[in-house]
């Protein structure tokens, strides 16, 4: 691990934990910004869309965002502080229920599409909760402080798809249209609460001090920590992103797909009340693992049968799994730099998610179109066990290091 300094590790944990508060509340808030894209997403696009095969797109030009949105969230984070960053963030926010709204009442495809698009960069800001957290925490409570702020996320789980149930008939015939509307106030309460965030202030040593990106980027943690969460995250999402629409093409209800989506989120979210603890005891790599593991799960659960409650349980140990192996893959990556390097260090890693995440996510549609939903799940085995094998021999060899020094 990265030497800490005596000021880091007496640092103020009192106000980091009330940083946490804020911070969990705007996770839950935000996750309604991702649970009503993904649950409507792949609807309204088969219904605007030109053809079936661009369904997903929608959902896709959300993950291009994220993977678009981390780097500038990073530069921003580094000169202006996270705060700034935050509030352009959730500003996307607003305007993303506007034109998503604007969009479905015109039938505009490609308005949809860019509200969409604003929606992932409010995510990508978004995603940057999770290391705000740590800023100015003591060593000891940074994996809980991560941990307990993407717990926040399962009352998105909660939130979101309640959010559509409720409202996606208001303006009938233009389904979802109200959805998008509420969203944007929800995203509009978001800014309130982390204009509040008292976060340390950026140090010209942020600007240009550390090692190159380069140097840190080649250590064989950070490559370990980076391929999982790439491997984690990316998995997670073509198999959440396809479940919806696959279900409609099965001839399950909307309803369906909105509580299996609901329960998802819950089991995304609802570990890290205890993930923390769980990589305090066992250490970052074992819960990496598990995870990974669960996701090989679900997609045998997938595999298994087409009854939606086939597709609930698929969802719910899919989002078990993501929790443990993202959170740990994030836990590892705090052990990998200094305070200096922190931002362009967690921007480059979130780049490198979300980036693959677009490359997937824009052959999910293609993917259930044309080969269907058995595809979808073969296609998450692969990866797993790259993931694995990668974990096991970085941290064996750290192990071997580690006794013979």
């Amino acid at each position: 691990m990265i030497d800490v300094t005596v000021t880091e590790d007496t640092s103020d944990d009192a106000r980091a934990r009330r940083n946490v508060a804020r911070l969990a509340a705007a996770q839950a808030l935000t996750g309604a910004n991702s649970a009503v894209i993904f649950a409507t997403g792949a609807i309204v696009g088969v219904t605007i869309a030109p053809n079936i095969g661009l369904a997903t797109v929608p959902i896709s030009m959300y993950v291009v965002g994220l993977a678009a949105g981390t780097l500038p969230t990073g530069a921003i984070s580094r000169r202006y502080g996270r705060r700034a960053a935050f509030l352009i963030g959730t500003g996307c926010g607003v305007v993303t229920g506007v034109l998503g709204c604007l969009a479905i009442l015109r039938g505009s495809f490609v308005l949809f599409c860019l509200a969409t698009f604003l929606g992932g960069l409010y995510g990508a800001v978004a995603q940057s909760y999770r290391f705000a957290a740590a800023d100015g925490a003591s060593a000891a409570f940074r994996p809980k402080a991560v941990s307990w702020v993407m717990a926040g996320g399962i009352f998105a789980g909660l939130l979101g798809p309640q959010l559509v149930q409720w409202t996606m008939d208001v303006w009938q015939p233009y389904l979802f249209a109200f959805s998008y509307l509420i969203q944007a106030a929800v995203a509009l309460i978001a800014m309130g609460i982390v204009a509040g965030v008292d976060l340390p202030k950026p140090a010209a040593a942020d600007l240009h001090g550390g090692r190159p990106l380069s140097e840190i980027v080649r250590q064989p943690r950070f490559i370990a920590a980076a391929l999982c969460g790439t491997i984690a995250y990316p998995v997670m999402n073509l198999v959440m992103t396809s479940a919806p629409l696959a279900m409609q093409m099965c001839g399950l209800t909307v309803s369906d797909s909105n509580f299996g989506l609901q329960w998802h989120i819950v089991a995304m979210y609802g570990p890290s009340f205890f993930t923390g603890s769980l990589i305090a005891r066992f250490g970052a790599p074992t819960i990496v693992a598990i995870g990974l593991v669960l996701e090989a799960v679900a997609a045998v659960i997938g595999l298994s049968g087409l009854t939606a409650m086939h597709f609930w349980a698929t969802l719910v140990a899919l989002g078990v799994g993501w929790n443990f192996g993202f959170v740990g893959a994030s836990a590892l990556v705090l052990e990998t730099h200094t305070t200096a390097e922190r931002n362009k260090v967690q921007a480059f890693n979130d780049f490198l998610i979300f980036g693959l995440m677009a490359l997937g996510s824009f052959s999910s549609g293609q993917l259930l179109a044309n080969f269907g939903w058995s595809a979808v799940n073969l296609v998450v085995f692969p990866p797993v066990l790259l993931g694995l094998c990668v974990l096991a021999l970085v941290w064996s060899s750290k192990r071997r290091a580690a006794a013979a020094g």
